[in-house]
């Protein structure tokens, strides 16, 4: 299965894409995602066997549009999201701020 960067169409293995998520926000459970390729940012949620983008909108977000990922797991942790495919597993642990 190949996911790919919706700005530039890239297609990415699951090592690779996950990989790529940077930072875990539990209070919105969105994932902050980079593409390797053109470095494009885009948050979204890790759903039961899809994914889903959107945008943070009135305090939640609003899933627009949904990726399937069959066979795609999720189990949230006090700091970090896990997530599984098939016998793989990618935690994405969430970046402290710093208070100002």
């Amino acid at each position: 299965m190949l996911i790919p960067c919706l700005a530039c169409e890239s297609r990415f293995g699951p090592d690779e894409y996950f990989n790529a998520c940077s930072d875990y926000n539990r209070g919105m459970d969105l994932v902050s995602w980079t593409c390797p390729r053109c470095g494009n940012r885009d948050d979204l949620r890790v759903l039961p066997g899809e994914l889903g983008f959107g945008y943070p909108h009135r305090g939640r977000f609003d899933v627009h549009d949904r990726l399937r990922v069959p066979g795609l797991r999720r189990q949230r942790g006090d700091l970090r999201l896990d997530i599984s495919l098939d016998r793989a597993c990618w935690r994405v642990a969430t970046r402290l701020r710093q208070p100002a």
